[in-house]
């Protein structure tokens, strides 16, 4: 029973962290209206923490081609070869460790909340679960000072089966254009 009750927290925990909007800053002074192509700030994806476990071209390749996708979807076009781009696209995938307390009440006998008369009293255990979050940051610098002008980032609870090549890209994909979804600010 309790380790049921466990897997349902644990579970409803998993579903909200992954419903969340893609968290949003920018630089409203800027004019995103003026901005019309763009080049990767190398290197163009780093990795937190900078572990080889985590490191793969793979990855970097699918980051890359979904962040050029929604860009081009956006009329932000690759700037020629030797011409200074008017946006730096830098992007981070960073993976940390989470901690999250999950307290279960149960009631070794027969009774109401109060304990009591009809009953035991009720009783408390917490536990806590250790779990790792994957964030895709999106940073774009203006190319003519270099200062951040917008960034955008969303957050994943890592699965321990990471699912084939093609749901892996899948999920790059639907995360880079939640990311995207917030260019340009309104």
């Amino acid at each position: 029973m309790l380790r049921h009750l466990t897997v349902i927290a644990l579970t409803l925990l998993i579903a909200a962290c992954q419903a969340r909007q893609a968290s949003l800053d920018f630089d409203n002074s800027r004019d995103f209206a003026a901005y019309r192509n763009w080049a990767w700030a190398e290197p163009a994806l780093q990795y937190q923490p900078d572990d080889l476990r985590l490191r793969s071209d793979l990855t970097e390749q699918r980051v890359r081609q979904a962040i050029s996708e929604q860009l081009d979807q956006r009329g932000l076009r690759p700037a020629a070869p030797g011409a200074r781009a008017d946006l730096q696209v830098r992007a981070y995938l960073i993976v940390e460790t989470r901690q999250q307390q999950v307290t279960t009440q149960y009631s070794p006998g027969f009774g109401n909340y109060w304990g009591g008369y009809w009953g035991s009293p009720i009783v408390n255990e917490s536990r806590n679960v250790d779990y790792r979050v994957a964030t895709l940051q999106v940073d774009l610098l203006d190319g003519k000072d270099g200062k951040l002008v917008w960034r955008s980032s969303v957050e994943r609870i890592v699965d321990d089966n990471p699912g084939s090549p093609g749901e892996r890209n899948a999920q790059i994909q639907g995360s880079v254009a939640r990311i995207m979804a917030n260019y340009p600010p309104r």
